[in-house]
This record gives C-alpha cells, sequence and structure tokens, in this order.
C-alpha cells in the first residue's frame, strides 16, 4: 500500500516512538516482581515516548498544534491543524506487563478528524486511515464485519474504574449487551478496541468518556473500514466528549438500542426510589 506523505510522517512517528516502548516493556516485566513495582518507570516511558512522537511531528510540520495526554494542548501557528496524541494508551496494561498497548496518532483539521494511525509495537501492527482514502492494518485494506444480528456480535466495551466514570450505568449496560450478544470483551486501549472494530474482530464497541486521545485516530479509522460512529444518541461523534458507539451499520443500531434499553432502567430505577 503507497501511504500519502502525511502518513508517512505519523507512521514514522508512532513506529520510533513504538520501538522506544518496546525496550521499556521489557524493562517493566523483569520490575513486576520488585517491591516498589514499575509505576515510575511506566510514567517515564510514557513521556520519553510522547517527546519522541513531539519531536518527530514538529520537524516533518513545525506549524501546526497539539493536543498531548501528558503535555496538553500546544498552539500552533497553524490554527486550522492539531495533532492529537496518545503516546501510550493502554498505560495499566503496560504497567502490569499485558501486552496490549498502543501509539495513537490524529489528525484534526478544522475540528474535523481527517487521519488517523494506531500502532500496537507488541504485534508489530500498524493501523491507518486517511479521509476517503479507506483503512489499512500494514498493508490489508480493512472492513467492519458483516454480521447483521446482535446475538451474532462479539462487542468490545471500555469500564470505568476507580475514582472515575458510572459504574452503575455501566453495569445496567453490561447486563443488556452482554444478555443479547454473542458476548462482550474489555481490553484496556480503546484504540485498539476501535480498530479491532475496523479489522472485523469486534462487531461493535462503546465506552463513554474518552479523552480526545483515546479516540480519534481509532473513530476515524473504523469510518473509512465502513462503520457507523456516534454518540450515545445515534448522533455525531465529537471526540471532545468522547461517548462513542460503533459498529456495521445493523449492529451499531441494535448496540444503541440496548444502550438505551439501558438508560430506561436506570430512570424507572431511579422513579421508583423517589
Amino acid at each position: 500500500m503507497a501511504r500519502s506523505a502525511l502518513l508517512n510522517v505519523m507512521t514514522q512517528a508512532a513506529t520510533k516512538a513504538g520501538r522506544s516502548l518496546t525496550r521499556d516493556f521489557g524493562e517493566v516485566q523483569n520490575l513486576q516482581v520488585s517491591m516498589k513495582g514499575p509505576a515510575d518507570y511506566v510514567s517515564a516511558a510514557d513521556r520519553k515516548a510522547e517527546e519522541i512522537v513531539f519531536q518527530e511531528l514538529s520537524r516533518a510540520r513545525p506549524e501546526w498544534g497539539f493536543l498531548m495526554e501528558e503535555r496538553g494542548a500546544v498552539e500552533g501557528r497553524d490554527p486550522e491543524h492539531r495533532w492529537i496524541v496518545d503516546p501510550l494508551d493502554g498505560t495499566t496494561n503496560f504497567l502490569h506487563g499485558i501486552p496490549q498497548f498502543a501509539v495513537s496518532i490524529a489528525l484534526e483539521r478544522a475540528g474535523e478528524i481527517v487521519a488517523g494511525v494506531v500502532f500496537n509495537p507488541a504485534t508489530d501492527e500498524m493501523y491507518t486511515a486517511e479521509r476517503g482514502g479507506g483503512a489499512f492494518s500494514n498493508d490489508r485494506r480493512l472492513r467492519v464485519a458483516a454480521r447483521s444480528t446482535l446475538t451474532e456480535a462479539l462487542i468490545g466495551c471500555g469500564a470505568p474504574f476507580l475514582g472515575h466514570g458510572d459504574h452503575a450505568r455501566f453495569l445496567y449496560e453490561v447486563r443488556n449487551v452482554m444478555g443479547g450478544s454473542s458476548g462482550i470483551r474489555r481490553f484496556g486501549a480503546a484504540s485498539l478496541d476501535l480498530v479491532a472494530v475496523a479489522a472485523g474482530r469486534f462487531d461493535g464497541f462503546w465506552e463513554r468518556g474518552l479523552k480526545p486521545w483515546d479516540c480519534a485516530a481509532g473513530s476515524i479509522i473504523v469510518r473509512e473500514a465502513g462503520g457507523i460512529v456516534t454518540d450515545f444518541a445515534g448522533g455525531k461523534f465529537d471526540h471532545i466528549p468522547g461517548d462513542i458507539a460503533c459498529g456495521n451499520e445493523l449492529i451499531h443500531k441494535a448496540l444503541l438500542a440496548e444502550l438505551k434499553r439501558a438508560d430506561d432502567a436506570i430512570r424507572m430505577t431511579q422513579t421508583s426510589a423517589a
């Protein structure tokens, strides 16, 4: 597959950061047995990978700004273009020696995501998409799965954790989606969950409250693989609030219906309690 100059810049930055993470991941696995634990080491690995991406992209497009997990917003001289970067999506997996993490880079142009790269250095899988150009994993064209009923579908999700999110709501959602589907999976790296939908491994995915760097790149990869990406009401997906539901047209519709049923059940419970 011949990549555009833009995607070449993005994949080179992701590859270089991924190599750094791979070296550090080996050290983290060794540190699992230590009393102190590898948390400080992982923070350093995260910052180092972000610095690599920042330097690579700044060199290629010096006027463009950034929105990064660690640095936050970095204003550029060109107000129309901004890189959205997560140098280590799946930090908790990385911390525990689980090889399910990624470098995620998206390009935002005038508020719209127009290109995305997600690189899993543990499997050497590079997922790419550019608006109107299709989605690819390395050199293989991606298409969302063609399953038509939720009962056949495997659905990915993100779960709230300590101090974050609405745990009670999530349990209602899991109950509904799990009861109507072939199964659910929670792997702990939203960017990789999204590209799993694009690759047809998952039939759908939902998560609330993602940060822009978690979902920006993955969302365009799903779209370019033929998937539907919306918010939970079926409206236009916005990577800033970060509530996302996706799948092929039929699975996406069925998934939204189950999530709505969960909302209705919550409202009924709250009304009864009042």
